[in-house]
């Protein structure tokens, strides 16, 4: 676990991102991938595409500074990186990057098929990448990959997923427990999780709770504030994203109320 994709763009979670990508490629002693993304502006009643035009070359404009910024900051920060510009889809340009990167780091936004904000993007990268993806919350400063970390199980294909992905980061954990909700658990079950661990020199605890009629992410939010929890290690979309964007699920309102940093995959 070496390449380390940051999304850079200018918004409210750009800090938050950086901080996050920073931590983790000091931590694995790896290098990190800036890829700066212009979303592409597509405006309706627009004769001629002038209009469009303007709104596009501002964009750039305001993008170009951002890279003056991030840029001269990274020079002080004593690790290896490198910078690509790109223009269009902000999920498409990050998942066509990704195919080498070992982790991707993001914001814990969730698109909507009405979004139209670049940052939020967690759902289709997610829903897509073949990596994990790191999640940050807005307000999160930083990625301690030395604290504890809590691994939300339920022995679903993307909590497997989840759990293979992020065992490098875990084997650099303080401590690590698989939290299982007995109620919603299916599949593999959470000893079979810590064998697994166990054989990548991660020695994790088990604590179960029983739903009593909560929702898993609440348990699995609480545990993350009992515990002084990291960061959180979960599956994603396990019943897909489309249900979840409709009824609500456990991945859509850990995405929406996490306060610590989400490992995700699927």
């Amino acid at each position: 676990m070496k390449t380390v994709l940051l999304l850079v763009h200018q918004d409210e979670g750009q800090e938050a991102r950086l901080q996050a990508a920073l931590d983790l490629v000091r931590a694995l002693d790896g290098h990190l991938y800036c890829l700066d993304v212009t979303p592409v502006v597509v405006l309706a009643a627009d004769d001629g595409g002038v209009a469009q035009a303007l709104v596009q070359a501002e964009a750039q404009k305001l993008e170009a500074a951002n890279r003056i910024t991030v840029t001269s900051r990274l020079t002080h920060e004593d690790i290896p990186w490198d910078w690509s510009d790109t223009r269009g889809d902000v999920a498409g340009c990050l998942l066509a990057a990704a195919g080498l990167a070992d982790l991707l780091v993001i914001n814990c936004k969730r698109d909507s098929f009405m979004q139209i904000e670049p940052r939020a993007v967690a759902s289709a990268v997610v829903s897509a990448a073949r990596c994990p993806v790191v999640a940050a919350p807005d307000k999160a400063r930083g990625f301690d990959v030395g604290g504890h970390a809590l691994v939300a199980w339920d022995g679903s294909g993307p909590a497997m997923a989840a759990l293979r992905g992020a065992a490098p980061l875990l084997r650099r954990a303080g401590s690590v427990v698989l939290f299982t909700v007995e109620d919603k658990a299916k599949g593999a079950p959470a000893e079979a999780a810590a064998a697994y661990l166990s054989r990548h020199g991660v020695h994790a605890t088990i604590e179960r709770v029983s739903a009593r009629g909560q929702r898993p992410e609440a348990l699995i939010l609480q545990a993350c504030a009992d515990q002084h929890a990291s960061y959180c290690v979960m599956g994603a979309y396990g019943h897909g994203r489309l249900r979840e964007d409709l009824f609500g699920g456990v991945t859509r309102a850990m995405l929406d109320a996490a306060r610590l940093p989400l490992v995700l995959a699927r």
